[in-house]
């Protein structure tokens, strides 16, 4: 990522602290810039942007748009600063300081502010940017904004469920749901104004005080979405529309029935027509909206594993090559210096290792699971990581650290980490001994959730995979970043030479 030994810290913009009932734009997103630049750190790692749905667990990995950004994140506090709202309009938003978000009392409350922000809105004088927005990004938000305002008007169907003409996006009946629903198209685009011009603040301050911003890019994406609605020959789907083979891992040493995830796959001889023109604006995008980009399920762009639609495992799939060599030269081609983080986590084979080599991109180390065997050649372990990487304690996807030393911890493996690190390692201070080890490595960017920086147990674990409900729902409080936990962790980048400061 850079050849000065650096670090940060990942926090999902939803596990900010707000009185709003869940993390937002607002003043606790500002408040952690200067935490994180008064600590030294030079990235804030977040998780997808992505509108979410209460229908996949409110998931930031499972969302209706590649393109489009959650208007949940919009920060009334913000509204109002910039005069979109009057202070009395907040005044009534209920009571909603609860350490893990209730996604169905938010939603409510946060619909009707933004509702009360677009009448104000249309009583004044409108803005030029509102105009200005909707031209530069008019090639994802008219389609985004009527496949939303489709999906309200069918009460939730899927799209291939849609009448004829909307299904299969006849231009005469697009050209007549645009004008039944003008007034809730133009709506939909300044809730997206809203959250870009918020998301666009924060990066410039952000950027001013030397903190890079790290996004988060699903490879797949949903069935459900507007990106396969209005793209449908990108994806391997039949005649009536429906998906011919889907997406997922084969069977390993975690899952005799490998994983069965069921998003769509992509057509790659037709994206590769097209010069992956759907890709190279995706990614585009988001590297316009952050500083480095993750890619996660990174294996998927060099090889993938598809499973006949209708299968109820993952066992009866195969291997299908990429072009990834002609994806990523195109993709360096327009992207010089390609700030790429590969997530290489879990089973991989060798033509990953030499794509991800060939062109630079460093993967990930989770020193969390380095120790669950005694194995002093485990790629994981500090003394065998190498510099061109991102080392963790661990991601979302596990438990933090002290969550996994207390209860998924063996006997053996809390013995090898103690022979590791040299002293005796208890739940209160695992996590501070974890973080010492990841910033000590060569990797020369060392990421920390919170939770590690600040040693929360398992009530603070942000996603169990395979579990279709409860995650995505922890937040921190005001005041639990205490100023001896920040001050620990800008000793602890200091010490192992990662401190950035503005030259």
């Amino acid at each position: 990522m850079t050849d000065q030994r650096t670090s940060g810290i990942l926090l999902h913009i939803t596990s900010l602290p707000s009185a709003f009932g869940i993390g937002d734009l607002g003043p606790a997103a500002y408040a952690f810039v200067d935490l994180l630049a008064a600590s030294g750190q030079r990235y804030w790692q977040v998780l997808p942007l992505n509108p979410t749905d209460p229908a996949f667990g409110n998931s930031p990995y499972s969302s209706a748009s590649a393109f489009a950004m959650e208007p949940l994140l919009i920060s009334p506090d913000r509204l109002v600063e910039c005069g979109y709202l009057h202070e009395e309009d907040i005044a009534g938003y209920p009571s909603l300081a609860g350490t893990h978000i209730d996604y169905s009392t938010v939603g409510a409350a946060k619909r009707a502010i933004l509702e009360l922000a677009w009448m104000r809105f249309q009583q004044s004088a409108h803005d030029s940017r509102f105009h200005d927005f909707c031209r530069e990004h008019a090639v994802w938000l008219n389609p985004y904004v009527l496949f939303v305002a489709l999906k309200r008007e069918s009460t939730g169907r899927v799209w291939n469920q849609w009448e004829n003409g909307l299904r299969t996006r006849d231009s005469e009946a697009l050209k007549a749901a645009r004008d039944r629903h003008a007034d809730a198209l133009e709506r939909e685009r300044f809730f997206q104004f809203l959250v870009f011009q918020q998301w666009f603040d924060l990066k410039r301050y952000a950027n001013e005080r030397g903190v890079l911003l790290v996004g988060d890019v699903p490879i797949y994406v949903n069935y459900d979405s507007v990106d396969v609605w209005s793209n449908p020959s990108l994806f391997k789907l039949d005649e009536q529309y429906r998906p011919r083979v889907v997406a997922g891992v084969p069977p390993d040493y975690f899952s005799k029935t490998g994983q069965l995830w069921g998003n769509p796959v992509y057509d790659w001889a037709a994206l590769q027509a097209s010069g992956f023109e759907w890709w190279m604006g995706r990614l585009g995008h988001t590297l316009h909206l952050f500083d480095k980009v993750r890619i996660d399920h990174f294996r998927g762009l060099v090889a993938y594993w598809e499973v006949p639609f209708g299968e109820k495992t993952a066992v009866n799939g195969v291997w299908r090559a990429v072009p990834s060599e002609d994806f990523f030269n195109v993709l360096r081609g327009r992207f010089p210096g390609l700030p790429i983080i590969a997530e290489d986590l879990g089973v991989i084979t060798e033509d990953v290792v030499a794509v991800r080599e060939r062109f630079g991109f460093p993967g990930m180390k989770l020193v969390v699971f380095a120790f669950d065997e005694d194995n002093p050649d485990h790629p994981y372990l500090p003394h065998n990581i190498e510099s061109n990487s991102v080392a963790y304690t661990g991601t979302h996807d596990n438990n933090t650290a002290r969550g996994w030393y207390e209860r998924e911890a063996d006997e053996a493996t809390r013995e090898r980490l103690q022979a590791y690190v040299g002293h005796r390692v208890t739940p209160e201070s695992v996590h501070r001994d974890l973080a010492r080890l990841v910033m000590m490595t060569v990797s020369r960017t060392a990421i920390i959730p919170m939770q590690d920086v600040l040693g929360l147990g398992a009530e603070a674990r942000m996603n169990v995979p395979s579990t279709p409900s409860g995650n995505w729902t922890w937040r921190l409080h005001p005041g639990q970043a205490t100023p001896e936990a920040v001050e620990w962790f800008a000793d602890c980048t200091r010490r192992f030479g990662r401190y950035w400061s503005r030259k």
